[in-house]
């Protein structure tokens, strides 16, 4: 029986070994994360909670001044990443993305320790898990673990990606609207120009996730951009501008 399945992204341009039937597996969320990094100059991108690293891949593959760190505390994810970045496929960034096993709940001296040291990432991205406790459970514990929010998850991720990026660097998640005012406290005064972007599925439709980014140290006011919609009217068919994002061709530039 098949465990694993070897998934394309980018309309092919790379490829992401993933469990099949355990753990998380990536897809359109991932890839509107890793559009939320845009940048002329070179960059270090963290990726914190990375899996199997497709979100990390995704800013690689577009951006060739990218180096990213795949950063993931289970040893079954991080070695799919690192098998991953041994394909063939990917060889073009490979050189560029590294995979360390951490716990995003480290600090202090310990997170240093485990090579995330202070004000070392221009942007850090995250998909936290976000699935309630109320929500219908999952049979694999390995999936549970990457799906299930606890109490404090948005403060403990948040404080991590303060404490590693650097001053004026971005913060870039995605999560469900519900999850809007965990957020917006857990930045507080660590990240400030909170950017809001509601993701829905079709016009006249409920928001389903919340595109998210923000600037350590800045003290600029919160913004609640236009609405994402993802499928055109009617129909499966997706808007431009999202399939531009979700398939690499564009990044979901910040309005200021």
């Amino acid at each position: 029986m098949t465990t694993e399945t070897i998934d394309s992204f980018h309309r092919g341009q790379f490829q992401v070994i993933q469990p099949l039937g355990q753990g998380h597996r990536s897809g359109m969320d991932a890839m509107l994360l890793a559009s939320l990094v845009a940048s002329a100059r070179p960059c270090r991108v963290a990726d914190l909670g990375a899996g199997a690293g497709a979100a990390g891949f995704a800013v690689a593959s577009r951006l060739d001044n990218a180096e990213v760190l795949l950063v993931e505390r289970s040893p079954l994810m991080a070695d799919f990443a690192r098998r991953s970045l041994a394909l063939a496929e990917n060889a073009r960034f490979g050189s560029r993305i590294s995979v360390l096993e951490a716990d995003v709940s480290l600090t202090g001296r310990a997170r240093v320790a485990a090579g995330l040291a202070d004000n070392s990432f221009d942007h850090v991205i995250m998909n936290p898990p976000f699935n309630d406790a109320s929500d219908r459970k999952t049979p694999d514990a390995l999936k549970a673990e990457a799906h299930a929010m606890t109490d404090g998850l948005f403060d403990t991720w948040i404080k991590m990606a303060c404490s590693i990026a650097r001053p004026g660097g971005q913060l870039s998640l995605i999560a469900r609207p519900e999850s809007i005012a965990e957020i917006i406290s857990a930045c507080g005064r660590r990240f400030g120009g909170i950017e809001i972007t509601p993701v829905h599925p079709r016009a006249g439709e409920n928001a389903v996730r919340i595109l998210v980014t923000a600037i350590k140290q800045s003290r600029a006011r919160l913004t609640l951009r236009a609405p994402l919609i993802v499928h055109e009217a009617e129909t499966h068919k997706f808007a431009a501008v999202v399939d531009d994002m979700n398939n690499g061709r564009t990044a979901y530039h910040r309005n200021r």
